[in-house]
């Protein structure tokens, strides 16, 4: 027979009380009060913020933009401007940091001399950022894809040449993720705190411009090759952006000589050339770049990166919070003077300006703009603190990532062949 264990002890219970006198405790003629608690409760520390995707909590973000607010307007326009500049010399690059309040420099081929000297730029940089009171470090980037667009490679110094990102569509995750965080070592090694990859756009027969740069023409192999990339990146404690929203890939015209036109619809987008977007923001990219395209679908005429309608899909359809980072704005499909894109593209909702074929003047515009009232003060604030907390936690990553040295330079060469071969 089986017993139900808690109605026999009830029963027990009643029992005893009965047989209990009145006036004791616990008689049925008096009814106890329950002894105070006169213990204070330990008190209990509030819990870590969860982390967004791309890394920084809320919390940070929140710090990073009450910091960005406290810049005057020239320290916060140039805050978010990524500059080229010319020759090899270590003191360009810091002075545009130091004097122009730039946020940071990318890299191109004529600006590599070598080892020694790409770590002088990183290291001058970064000293010109600490000059300055930033307690977050100067960005110094490269375009390193893969390929032909690979400035650091064994064509200009000691590092590893590896394959077009091509060799990704298909390869096994593991494989991809290995590469690039081989690959992103080298860079931190150099120097380097920031890589405009990978590549995100899915090519199509129309294709004039990515080429081999693309993982794939089969949309779920590219975002399977682009959520391992930024992956392995951010193992090695570098910045990645995916690129070109929202797709290069199916155009026939290049945006560095004019203006491309999709004119897919928001639906077509998001079957085909949105999924590896889709698949980086979820991975934790801390960049997306917007291209110079015009979608017709959005915002007939106007470049994506200069277009309110392509940065609210960003944020609202694909839940994007990390840096909304322009194309070079230098290149051919954009018109109008320096002054003018910057303006334009911080307005519709850009974070961090890359390359403006004049700098200084971009950085000026946007204090004029802030002046006359054309451009609020607040937008700017929200791309400026954005940039800080992003830049924090690559910092931060770097150090979690682990040491490097010299050594590394040139040791990537078996996951380079790996993903070659795969």
């Amino acid at each position: 027979m089986r017993h139900h264990l808690p109605a026999v002890l009830a029963v027990a219970a009643g029992l005893f009380c009965a047989a209990c006198t009145p006036g004791t405790p616990g008689g049925p003629d008096e009814p106890q009060e329950p002894e105070p608690d006169t213990t204070t409760p330990a008190p209990t520390a509030d819990p870590e913020p969860p982390p967004l995707a791309w890394g920084p909590t809320r919390t940070d973000l929140e710090e990073a933009t009450q910091d960005a607010a406290a810049l005057n307007d020239g320290e916060l326009a140039g805050l978010v401007i990524i500059a080229r500049y010319e020759g090899v010399s270590a003191d360009v690059p810091a002075s545009l940091i130091a004097d122009e309040n730039l946020g940071g420099v990318l890299l191109f081929g004529p600006n590599v001399e070598g080892l020694a000297q790409v770590q002088q730029v990183g290291a001058a940089a970064q000293e010109a950022a600490e000059t300055a009171g930033r307690d977050w470090p100067a960005m110094i980037a490269v375009d390193n894809e893969g390929g032909n667009v690979q400035r650091l490679s064994a064509r200009t110094g000691p590092w590893t040449t590896f394959p077009p990102f091509a060799a990704a569509g298909g390869a096994e995750e593991s494989v991809v993720r290995e590469a690039m965080a081989a690959m992103g070592r080298e860079l931190r090694a150099s120097g380097i705190t920031t890589n405009f990859a990978p590549v995100a756009d899915v090519t199509g027969p129309e294709d004039a411009a990515i080429g081999d740069r693309s993982p794939s023409s089969d949309p779920d192999e590219a975002a399977v090759a682009v959520r391992a990339a930024v992956e392995g990146f951010a193992e090695a404690g570098v910045l990645a952006s995916i690129k070109h929203f929202p797709g290069h890939g199916a155009l026939s015209v290049d945006s560095h000589e004019a203006l491309p036109t999709q004119s897919a619809s928001t639906e077509e987008l998001e079957g085909r050339d949105l999924i590896p977007f889709h698949a980086g923001v979820e991975a934790g990219a801390p960049m997306v770049m917007l291209g110079h395209i015009n979608v017709t679908a959005w915002d007939e005429g106007a470049p994506a990166s200069l277009s309110p309608a392509a940065y609210d899909y960003l944020r609202d359809e694909l839940g994007f919070t990390g840096v909304a980072i322009t194309d070079g704005l230098d290149m051919g499909a954009l018109g109008g003077s320096s002054a003018e894109i910057a303006v334009r593209a911080v307005k519709a909702g850009a974070d961090l300006l890359l390359t403006p074929a004049d700098a200084p003047a971009a950085r000026d515009g946007l204090v004029e703009a802030l002046g006359s009232g054309e451009l609020k003060r607040e937008r700017l604030e929200e791309a400026g603190g954005r940039v800080i907390a992003m830049l924090r936690h690559q910092q931060q990553q770097a150090k979690d990532s682990g040491p490097v040295s010299d050594g590394d330079v040139g040791a990537a060469k078996e996951a380079a062949d790996a993903l070659a071969n795969s």
